[in-house]
């Protein structure tokens, strides 16, 4: 089996259901917290699978991770457990520092004895696999070169600092004890089962609900994007093939501005489900104040997995865009679950 650490969150839960569409991939163990952006709906189509063993809990309850490892034994750790909206922790750092610091410490620190018992065959296939992001390293020019695996740490923001620092002590792990551990650095995700604070999500539910869609500033913040299957399988690809020690981007080559991701929205809602009016979805475009230290560009050099691991994404930023719209569109059951009061209040604080 293997561990996967925030396997109901966004990401974490897109890599459960796609590792196990294969009918021969081994069981999982999924611990998650359930915060407002843990969701056991997502994982519904495996409920009754019986290589999924779903378990509520933190990463930083030793004694809970210690007994999940003792009992299934497993020969690898997938760790997306993380506090990781930017904007939540501007106003509240507290959880991210406790999740995404100590949490990652605990975390090590069972697997690393855990680890070290083990029979020599054992310990030389256990893998540490630590998933990150592309913020750790601050924000880039608009003409300079993308973010490689040795861009200098400069983090902007309480997440991306409280990421930054359980890299570190991944690596730490890695250099001080021999423990057998890889790191990648994603760019922004997006697809199926995102929770709708994000911007894609947000921009799609707000237009279908004729309320405005809300951008930062002047919208010419640029990120990456990656969708969310491309990422499971770079991880899947790191997990089998990569080196330890290392680390490795993934990213969609795909760098776009927040404006435009939304006018790209508008455009497939203008073809998907016309606005009554026979406007277009643009006309609710709203720009609202910017938050503090918005980082102004992000953008991943992902040669390295190509070049090492064979790994390209698969979803162009088209065909990805399009894709989510229409998941989003066909699934309002699962939307109505997770957009709760507390969700709206956030929203109202947020936006206002």
């Amino acid at each position: 089996m293997i561990l996967v650490t925030g396997g109901a969150g966004f990401i974490g839960a897109n890599f459960v259901l796609d590792w196990l569409k294969d009918p021969n991939a081994e069981g999982i163990i999924n611990l998650d917290k359930l915060t407002y952006a843990g969701n056991l709906a997502t994982l519904a189509s495996v409920k009754n699978d019986s290589r999924h063993l779903f378990f509520q809990g933190e990463i930083g309850d030793r004694t809970l991770v210690a007994r999940l490892l003792q009992e299934h034994q497993p020969r690898a750790i997938v760790n997306f457990a993380a506090e990781s909206h930017v904007d939540r922790s501007i106003y509240g750092p507290t959880d991210f520092i406790d999740t995404n610091i100590v949490g990652t410490f605990n975390l090590l620190e069972c697997a690393r004895k855990y680890w070290g018992v083990l029979p020599d065959s054992e310990k030389r296939k256990f893998r540490f696999h630590h998933v990150s992001t592309d913020e750790v390293y601050g924000s880039l020019a608009p003409t300079a070169p993308a973010f490689t695996e040795t861009h200098p740490y400069e983090p902007n923001s309480p997440y991306s600092a409280s990421k930054a620092a359980s890299d570190h002590l991944v690596r730490a792990w890695f250099h001080t004890y021999g423990f057998p551990v890889v790191t990648t650095n994603c760019s922004n995700n997006y697809g199926p089962y995102h929770f709708p604070e994000k911007l894609i999500p947000l921009v799609i539910l707000n237009a279908i609900n004729d309320k405005s869609l809300p951008i930062y500033g002047d919208g010419q913040q640029v990120r990456d994007w990656l969708y969310v299957g491309d990422h499971c399988s770079a991880i899947r690809a790191v997990l089998v093939n990569g080196e330890l020690g290392q680390t490795y981007n993934i990213g969609g080559w795909n760098e776009k501005a927040n404006i435009d991701v939304v006018r790209t929205i508008c455009q497939i809602l203008d073809e998907l489900r016309p606005r009554v009016d026979g406007q277009s979805y643009a006309q609710q475009i709203t720009f609202v104040t910017d938050r503090p230290g918005h980082d102004r560009r992000y953008a991943i050099d992902a040669r390295k997995i190509e070049r090492e691991l064979g790994w390209r994404p698969a979803e162009t930023f088209d065909t990805g865009i399009k894709k989510t719209v229409q998941w989003y569109l066909d699934n309002p059951i699962w939307v109505e679950g997770v957009v709760s009061g507390s969700y709206r209040d956030w929203l109202q604080k947020q936006y206002s």
